[in-house]
Order: C-alpha cells, then sequence, then structure tokens
C-alpha cells in the first residue's frame, strides 16, 4: 500500500504573551498524532505558527513601547523555541505577517466577495479583546466575558464589511450529516451542531484602519482591515500554497486540526461556512481538547497563573512534561495541573516504573554480555487503535499495563537469583526484548526516551546506564 499525505494544524497562538501549558497541550498532542502517521509510513505535513494581528497584539504593543513588528519579531520567536523545548515534530512554521499569507487572505477575501457573501453596513457590538470576538449578552457572565472575566468589554460602533454567515445555516447542517466523525469528541459534534440549528449570525470581518491599524488590507478599501479572525484561519489554506500552488494544494488538503474548546465555532462553523464560500473543499476532521486547570481554577494569561512549559522541560525533562499531558490530562475535558501532582506521576511512572525497570534488565543483560536485540519495529494495534480517537490517555495506558506486566513476570521469575549463565540468558533476553519492542510505541508519546532504549538494548553488549529517570 502506498504512502498517504496527512496534513494537521494546531491553531495559532497569538503573540501577546509567552507560550503557556494550556496551549503546550494541544501542540504535544498533535505531535503525537503527526509521529504516529510518520511511523505507518505516510508523508506528513505538520503546520504551526503565530496569530500576530488584531487589536489585542497592538494594544500590547503600545503598552510595551514597541515597534509592533519588532514586537511579533520577537514572540514568535519564543513560540518556535517550543520546537526544541517539547521536541516537536513539526515541518511548517507560518506566520500571519508572511507575505505569501498576506496575499493569500486577500485572494480568500476576494472568492468570499465575489460569491456574493461579503456586505457592509453600520453596526454595534460589545467586544472582548481577550477573545478578538463580538459577545452577546446571553454569553456574558455579569457583563464580563466568562472566559476573559479580568477584562473589560469594548462598544464597537462603526461601519464594517460582514460575512453572510447566515447564508451557510442549511449547507453546514447538511455536511455534518454527511460528516458523522467531523467534529471529535462527540458531545462538542452535538454542541456546534445545536448551535448551527439555532440560527446564524453574520458576523463582522473588517475594523477601520484608522482605529486600528495592525491588520491586513482589505481589497479595494484602504479604510479597513480584515478581522483577525478571518485572517487567522486562511493560514490552514495558505501555509500549503493556496492559491499560488495549487498541486500542493491538492496534494496535501484536506486538513486535520488540532483546536481548544474555545476554539469550537470559529472552527468548526465559521471556517467551514468561509472555505464554502471561497469554493473550497472543508477540513477533514476538528479534534477539540478542553482547558487546563491549576487546582481547578481555568489557567490563562488574563487570570495569571499561568505555567511556562519551557520551564517545566528544561527542570524535569521534555519527555516528562509530554508524558503528563498526554497520559494523566483527559483529551476531551478539563484537566487539572499541579506541581504535586505532576511530580508525583513522574516518581510514580517515570523513575519508579519505566526507568527502574530499564536499569534493571540493563544490568542482568550486562552480566551475561547479552547484545545485539533487532527491534520490531510495529506499534501494537491496541494503542494504534486509540491513537486514531485521539484518546492519547488510554493509550498510554496500555503501554504502562505493558510495563507493569514486564515487571510482574521479573517479581515471579526472579532473574538475579539465577546462578547459571545460561539460564540467565535464557531468562532476561525475552524480557529485553519486549522492552525494546515496546519502545517503538512509544515513539509518538516520547520520542526521546524511546530512542535511549533503542540504543540500550541494541549495541553489541547491553550496559547499565545512568536512570532515565532520577528520582525527585
Amino acid at each position: 500500500m502506498g504512502k498517504k499525505n496527512f496534513y494537521l494544524t494546531t491553531t495559532l497562538p497569538y503573540v501577546n504573551d509567552a507560550p503557556h501549558l494550556g496551549f503546550a497541550l494541544e501542540i504535544v498532542q498533535a505531535d503525537a498524532v503527526a509521529r504516529y502517521h510518520k511511523l505507518n509510513g505516510d508523508n506528513v505535513f505538520f503546520n504551526f505558527g503565530t496569530d500576530e494581528h488584531g487589536l489585542k497584539i497592538y494594544q500590547k504593543a503600545l503598552e510595551e513601547g514597541k515597534d509592533i513588528t519588532e514586537y511579533c519579531d520577537g514572540y514568535a520567536l519564543k513560540f518556535d523555541a517550543l520546537k526544541k523545548s517539547l521536541n516537536l515534530s513539526y515541518n511548517n512554521f507560518i506566520r500571519t505577517t508572511d507575505e505569501n499569507h498576506i496575499r493569500s487572505a486577500q485572494e480568500f477575501w476576494k472568492k468570499c466577495d465575489a460569491n456574493g457573501d461579503i456586505y457592509k453596513k453600520n453596526y454595534k457590538a460589545k467586544y472582548c479583546v481577550g477573545c478578538e470576538l463580538e459577545k452577546t449578552d446571553s454569553e456574558l457572565e455579569n457583563g464580563k466575558c466568562p472566559i476573559h472575566p479580568n477584562k473589560d468589554l469594548e462598544i464597537i460602533e462603526e461601519e464594517n464589511y460582514f460575512f453572510k454567515f447566515s447564508n451557510y445555516q442549511n449547507k453546514l447542517l447538511k455536511f455534518y450529516e454527511e460528516n458523522p466523525n467531523f467534529v471529535i469528541p462527540e458531545s462538542k459534534y452535538n454542541e456546534i451542531k445545536t448551535f448551527v440549528k439555532s440560527g446564524l449570525q453574520d458576523f463582522s470581518i473588517s475594523r477601520l484602519k484608522e482605529k486600528m491599524p495592525w491588520g491586513i488590507g482589505v481589497p479595494n478599501d484602504s479604510k479597513h482591515v480584515m478581522f483577525v479572525w478571518f485572517d487567522a484561519l486562511v493560514n490552514y489554506v495558505s501555509a500549503i500554497g493556496w492559491p499560488d500552488d495549487m498541486n500542493n494544494f491538492n496534494k496535501w488538503w484536506p486538513v486535520t486540526q488540532f483546536a481548544g474548546k474555545d476554539n469550537l465555532r470559529q472552527q468548526t462553523a465559521i471556517w467551514q461556512a468561509m472555505l464554502m464560500s471561497a469554493g473550497l473543499p472543508n477540513s477533514k476532521q476538528v479534534f477539540i481538547h478542553g482547558f487546563v486547570t491549576s487546582n481547578g481554577q481555568k489557567m490563562s494569561k488574563s487570570l495569571g497563573n499561568v505555567i511556562n512549559p519551557i520551564e517545566i522541560s528544561e527542570k524535569y525533562g521534555t519527555d516528562a512534561l509530554r508524558y503528563f499531558v498526554l497520559a494523566k490530562m483527559n483529551p476531551f475535558d478539563d484537566s487539572d495541573f499541579t506541581f504535586e501532582k505532576f511530580e508525583e506521576t513522574y516518581n510514580a511512572d517515570l523513575a519508579n516504573g519505566l526507568g527502574n525497570l530499564i536499569s534493571r534488565v540493563a544490568k542482568l543483560c550486562e552480566k551475561v554480555e547479552i547484545g545485539n536485540l533487532d527491534r520490531n519495529e510495529k506499534i501494537d494495534k491496541e494503542i494504534s487503535d486509540n491513537l486514531e480517537i485521539f484518546r492519547f490517555d488510554n493509550a498510554l495506558d496500555i503501554v504502562w499495563q505493558k510495563i507493569r506486566s514486564i515487571d510482574q513476570q521479573l517479581s515471579t521469575d526472579k532473574p538475579w537469583e539465577i546462578k547459571d549463565n545460561k539460564e540467565l540468558i535464557k531468562s532476561i533476553t525475552p524480557i529485553a526484548q519486549q522492552i525494546l519492542d515496546l519502545s517503538f510505541s512509544l515513539l509518538p508519546f516520547l520520542p526521546e526516551t524511546a530512542e535511549k532504549i533503542e540504543k540500550i538494548f541494541t549495541v553489541n553488549k547491553i550496559v547499565s546506564l545512568k536512570p532515565l529517570f532520577p528520582r525527585i
């Protein structure tokens, strides 16, 4: 069977602050899926990058007294630094200030306009700068955005361009009906279908340049810039060459998208309607994850309880962080992070579990000079099946069940009590082989650890090295 082309993307984080753990969750999940597809022999295009326009970024640069381009350049570097600190495999980093993206966004606008879906009108709205979205009274709690309660709403009253979202209610519902696995999990699919069934309101897609100059210019109207969401969503097609390189676009499209639950409407309804308007095929699938909380409270920059994933990675190791967010955080629901839970997990599963097992078996192999083992490079089917449905936690639970089973076998066989070297070789070799084979299934999740395990057990003579995960 020939290789398949697989395109996946995260959302693009705003460059109004440093990376936080909530976004690290999303991109590590995406990375696990990208690595899984590569191991299966697929060609993978993994897109990541930064969203650099809009009022929030404009205000932040003004606050810091920086040139806005210089400001964006600095934060783009911080997000691209995640590649090293989280051991990510993305092969495209897009910025919405890139010239090719600007051209693509303007062409996309023209397509929607030519289809009769863009018009101008005066309007007044309550606007959350944190979300970069208009808010209806029903979406507010005590007059505040529930996601950004520390930010005052802005009142926008001006003439803007609008997108005819209302034209796409029936088309979206038909698309959902024909693609029952389009949104994962099912609860979020039901939520977006309910939202669309309730009726769609047209939304503003421009801002007056004299009030908010930081954006992509609207074609044929120098007084307006594009609303940040309209511009940013187009990155999913501009990243693969649309409209300049249609061969490349057709090679990779449609895309599998990763997004947080606060992006549900934008990714699974607004963006899909925009694609329909521009005459492009819809996305393949959208996986929606929950929020990361800290001591039960939503983790967000506006609340000041953000945890920096780079600092965690530097202190505990990249794979320790990857393990916690993939194994201990529910893929679909909100999950809590505390350093106490993190360190308990680290010691129990990594130091005392996997790390201790590797050390014990390697030491026994060293004693009788076992070596030159060959790894069976095939991902366990149960693990593979769970990755296909984004159950990273269940997939790693299966891995750790196997680790505990190997540990139990050691306890039962007690090879350290065997005096005869031939008998010890006979007892310990299959155990070492099981660990080596299991390391291949670990590659999507803990790539650095999996590679270390391979190196330990495939050399001419296996030797015991320093612990993979020193106890805290």
